[in-house]
């Protein structure tokens, strides 16, 4: 049975706060961890109204101290708007407080508008370039490879957190391979390069001191309900908040709207079904299937469950459709 995880936006609903986020990604979090679930990765988005993950660092802080076995970690930290020292620095000290527990996912998007990309003080114009330098010296600091020098991350140095390269382009595939680092690939929201950039990285890995062979970890969706039709009406929150976004208008996680993708434009709907065409959504037993398909299809070595769904319970319940599903895989499999 490969392992199942959990990224999580920490959104907001409408009606809603960043408080409600937060205490609902906790609790999530404890739910999870006892289903069985290997990680659980909060991602760094900013000025974003749904998205209450923006100081990441600090929110893997909160669910790691409120959960006991589960690894979390980031997924990810947009490495073009930090220094690499704070970053060390920052998952030192999340890993002297929670050892063995904690992941640092490195990704190279601003995770963010321009606009606001400027306030965060990024280089717009060579950090993204700096991107596999920084990299390398963010885990010297860590104590991979070569120590840094005289400047020493405290705490961080020889901590050895365990790194991966996530990505949505054949880039990450490629810097993933050559450093001997585990690649996930964002196939839950950018699924076009993804055979393509599994195949690079596999064919070009080179073995590391973290890493002797290649691991491919994916990014999918899934929206798993009693029926079909319920889990498709779960998955409208999120087809809604993807519209939104790429329209220029992101907002807080909409209720679910009945018949929605019929009510989109030829145009926007192909783009819809593009973006999640790495997803399981409706009853237990079509999710079972179509989460067996996507496992048979690109042999991945884990999966990261992704699920924006606006109930809270819904959520939950979800998420235990999937561990069931995946148990049950298993036990086919094995049988």
């Amino acid at each position: 049975m490969i392992p199942l995880s959990v990224l999580d936006l920490c959104p907001i609903f409408e009606g809603a706060t960043a408080a409600d986020a937060l205490r609902n990604s906790l609790d999530l979090a404890r739910h999870t961890e006892q289903l069985g679930y290997k990680r659980y990765w909060l991602a760094e988005h900013h000025g974003m109204a749904g998205i209450a993950s923006a100081a990441t660092a600090v929110v893997i802080c909160h669910i790691a101290g409120g959960t006991s076995t589960i690894r979390v970690g980031s997924g990810g930290i947009m490495l073009p708007n930090h220094s690499p020292l704070v970053i060390a620095e920052q998952f030192g000290t999340l890993e002297s407080l929670f050892p063995g527990r904690i992941d640092l996912g490195l990704g190279r998007a601003p995770g963010t508008d321009q606009v606001t990309a400027n306030a965060l003080r990024r280089d717009l114009l060579t950090s993204a370039e700096r991107f596999p330098q920084d990299v390398v010296e963010l885990m010297r600091y860590l104590g991979h490879g070569e120590p840094q020098g005289p400047v020493q991350a405290v705490p961080g140095a020889g901590l050895r957190v365990p790194v991966w390269i996530l990505g949505s382009s054949l880039f990450g595939a490629q810097l993933a391979a050559a450093l001997g680092l585990p690649f996930a690939f964002a196939s839950h929201f950018a699924p076009a390069a993804m055979l393509q950039a599994i195949d690079i990285y596999r064919e070009n890995f080179r073995p590391s001191a973290q890493l002797q062979r290649p691991y491919v970890m994916l990014g999918f969706s899934i929206y798993a309900a009693d029926t079909d039709a319920a889990g498709e009406l779960l998955a409208s929150s999120m087809q809604q908040a993807f519209i939104a976004l790429r329209t220029g208008r992101p907002g807080k996680l909409s209720p679910p709207q009945p018949g929605y993708l019929e009510q989109l434009p030829p145009p926007a709907l192909a783009m819809v079904q593009e973006a999640m065409s790495c997803s399981a959504i409706g009853s237990p037993q079509t999710v079972r299937s179509q989460l067996a398909a996507f496992i048979k299809r690109t042999g991945a070595d884990e999966l990261m469950i992704a699920s924006q769904i606006y109930d809270h319970a819904a959520r939950k319940a979800s998420y235990a459709i999937a561990a069931r599903a995946q148990q049950e895989l298993a036990a086919t499999q094995t049988a």
